[in-house]
């Protein structure tokens, strides 16, 4: 759409002050099909809403287009997508929000500041392939794709708006007498036969875009859409300005037989390998380091520099609002981790020195092993609502959790299950931990009813040590010097021998905030929490420390409402305060904080330390920095000691894990729940390195949450029902799948 940011009219803002629930805050496009409006949900997440024109509302054959839109943008919608959030194709003017992505469309870009050459130009190359193979994996063929469909985002394109794309699977809604599409850049089957059109006909259409990309200037450009048609059906392109290699690459992709045009594997492959040439317009060579197989520079949003170079061209980049229609969102850096070939992380940048060996298990290699198990009798379910799953490490195996059993051992180097225990049918909690020997975790019980239970197994043979019935309305942790729960009546804090299972001691469970009482392990030491059992939501929180050798309490400062245990820094156990203890985001993973908490556990003050800008996200303490996760893929960093924010990261990587931080390399790793891994650097939040998604994650995938581990410098990941583990620095592809 054309005519981007502009601002919402009084009239506007008067007639439509929102939609379904969005808060209307810009007008991004407007064009022929209707209005894309910048939006603001309950929560504050940003996203793009397009609102069909009021003419068209009233038109059936339009509303079944808009539904074919709605179905494919949530059919293609994954780990490299901005996904659909909500829609309704049936309102009286029906719209579509999908998260927003700030960036410019490639028409603008070109239009404004010239051709792209270099660097840029394989970056968008590589990026329209990969989000090419994901939609087309969905069963989806795009049919639109043009410059003003793809915006040019700080970490690669993204391919948007599917107004006219259908499933493969599916006949092409009939439109009599009018022309679906845009002629410079449909394909000849598209005029010819639209009805039997293919993925290649996106192909036919990405040589193309590439062209005007790379010159300012359409291949087919006839003056009329009449005759732009004929010359896209009988006469050859115009490709003056494209030299090799990529003219070669171009002119087979407008081949007018779709049979002979590549297919995307190859264009991926011939991308990356294209040898290095300077960052100039009207050098369309596209750049790739030559010397290591596989080997590709990052995108910008990977911390590459923007070169300046010939008249006309962008000195410092801009960054405008633009439509979030994005339904591939694909960095030019990205790696498939099961079959494309090895990828090195960024070249260092200034001052950084060379990436250092890693130190691996003892015979390690990259592995991937399903975490599933039919059950007899009963086919393996899936869970309903977010499951904690993962793993945990002890010395050379990991303990890890699964749909279809409790707990199974895996070595660390090969990914080889040992033992695996319990036959549940619903996918089981990441065990509490290992130690001395033995794995701690949740026992489903097989009735619905029946109590939750805490087991202990043997951590070399999985068979049971002991177990023990707890409150299942707590949670239970481990401590330095044993288990910590309540008692089934709720009344005393109860500790467990971790050895025996037996008590070790009990102490009543109750404060001056009240009764209501729940266990907390901090930096390894055991605490309690008390509320008010009649209102046990509203009022401050009474906070315990207590003695691991024999439960004695000692009271310390209340805390304020909505108070929220973060861990600990320096044996001083952390606290959040939420800006609105009233609301909650949907799944409270987006909430705004103001305040950090820091309470001195020997003396019991409480220190507050205000948070610069509100961050939002799940957060995660390390070292002495708070990182927040953003369901959107942003990530905020902030000091403990005082509260500044150190830097803010816009990954476009949505439902990351918690990092987790690698000394060596002085990096943080997450995992996404389609099992795409992501390196910050730690310092300034600078993105090294991304991987691709998983092939097939499993079907938990939507429903669990990702995780992620070190085991000496070796990154483990679980996503969805799959485990899989790769070398940090130069993530490299999983060899077996067990």
């Amino acid at each position: 759409m054309g005519d981007r940011n502009m601002p919402v009219s009084t009239g506007e803002s008067e007639s439509i002050g929102s939609i379904g629930g969005y808060a209307l805050v810009d007008r991004l496009g407007n064009g022929g099909m209707g209005v894309v409006y910048l939006a603001r949900a309950a929560s504050g997440r940003q996203v793009a809403v397009k609102v069909v024109h009021t003419q068209y509302a009233q038109d059936e054959e339009f509303r079944t287009r808009f539904r074919q839109e709605v179905a494919a943008a949530r059919r293609v919608s994954g780990a490299f997508t901005a996904p659909v959030v909500d829609a309704d194709p049936d309102a009286e003017l029906p719209w579509m929000a999908t998260l927003y992505v700030p960036g410019r469309t490639l028409e603008d870009v070109v239009a404004k500041e010239g051709a792209l050459g270099g660097r840029e130009l394989r970056t968008l190359a590589l990026g329209l392939v990969e989000a090419l193979r994901d939609i087309h994996q969905a069963g989806v063929v795009h049919r639109d794709l043009k410059p003003s469909n793809v915006l040019m985002a700080e970490d690669g394109p993204r391919v948007i708006d599917f107004g006219i794309s259908r499933a493969a699977d599916n006949q092409a809604l009939t439109v009599t007498g009018r022309l679906i599409g845009t002629p410079p850049f449909m394909s000849p089957e598209q005029f010819a036969s639209p009805r039997d059109v293919t993925a290649a006909s996106d192909v036919f259409s990405l040589g193309s875009l590439l062209v005007y990309a790379a010159t300012g200037n359409r291949p087919f450009d006839g003056g009329s859409p009449y005759m732009t048609g004929y010359q896209v059906v009988h006469e050859q392109p115009a490709l003056d300005g494209v030299s090799e290699p990529l003219l070669s690459v171009v002119e087979r992709c407008l081949d007018k037989d779709p049979g002979t045009r590549p297919q995307l594997a190859e264009l991926h492959r011939l991308f990356r390998t294209m040898p290095d040439t300077p960052d100039t317009p009207g050098t369309p060579a596209l750049p790739g380091p030559p010397t290591v197989p596989g080997h590709r520079r990052a995108s910008r949003g990977a911390g590459a520099k923007t070169g300046v170079a010939g008249t006309g061209r962008r000195g410092r980049r801009l960054v405008v609002l633009a439509a979030a229609l994005a339904v591939a969102a694909v960095s030019a850096s990205v790696y498939h981790l099961v079959s494309s070939p090895e990828t090195t992380e960024d070249p260092p940048a200034a001052g950084r020195p060379s990436s250092p060996t890693p130190a691996l298990p003892v015979g390690w290699q990259p592995w991937q092993t399903n975490l599933t198990r039919a059950v007899r009798d009963d086919p393996v379910s899936i869970n309903v609502g977010s499951v904690d799953s993962g793993c945990v490490s002890g010395g050379s195996s990991l303990y890890c959790a699964g749909t279809g059993f409790t707990v199974a051992r895996l070595d660390v180097a090969s990914g080889r299950v040992a033992w695996r225990f319990g036959s549940n049918s619903q996918a089981a909690e990441r065990p509490l931990g290992v130690r001395n020997g033995i794995v701690y975790t949740y026992e489903q019980p097989d009735e619905v009813y029946a109590d939750q239970r805490v087991i202990a197994l043997d951590a070399d043979t999985g068979k049971r040590v002991w177990t023990r019935t707890v409150d299942a309305s707590h949670r239970v942790a481990l401590f330095d010097g044993g288990v910590l729960t309540v008692s089934d009546d709720t009344k005393e804090f109860v500790a467990f021998n971790a050895t025996t299972g037996k008590d070790l001691w009990r102490t009543p469970a109750k404060s001056s905030a009240g009764t209501s009482c729940g266990p907390m392990v901090l930096d390894g030491a055991p605490y309690g929490v008390c509320a008010d059992a009649n209102d046990p939501t509203t009022g401050p929180t009474g906070f315990l420390r207590l003695d691991p050798t024999d439960g004695t309490a000692h009271e310390l400062d209340p805390l304020p409402e909505g108070a929220e245990s973060l861990g600990a820094v320096d044996g001083q156990p952390l606290f959040l305060l939420q800006k609105s203890a009233e609301y909650q985001s949907d799944d409270g993973r987006d909430e705004a904080y103001t305040t950090l908490l820091r309470v001195n556990p020997t003396n019991g003050t409480v220190t507050r330390v205000p948070l610069a800008g509100a961050p939002r996200g799940t957060a995660t303490v390390i070292d002495g920095t708070v990182y927040f996760v953003r369901p959107d893929g942003t990530v905020t960093a902030v000091a403990v000691a005082d509260g500044t924010r150190l830097w803010q990261q816009g990954t476009q990587i949505e439902n990351l894990s918690a990092p987790v931080r690698s000394t060596k390399y002085d990096a943080l790793y997450f995992a996404n729940r389609y099992g795409r891994l992501l390196a910050l650097d730690r310092g300034t939040g600078a993105q090294r390195w991304t991987t691709d998604k998983l092939d097939d994650p499993g079907d938990s995938a939507e429903n669990t949450i990702p995780s992620l581990l070190l085991v000496k410098d070796a990154i483990v990941a679980v996503a969805g029902d799959t485990a899989f583990s790769v070398r940090p620095g130069r993530p490299s592809p999983t060899a077996t799948t067990n």
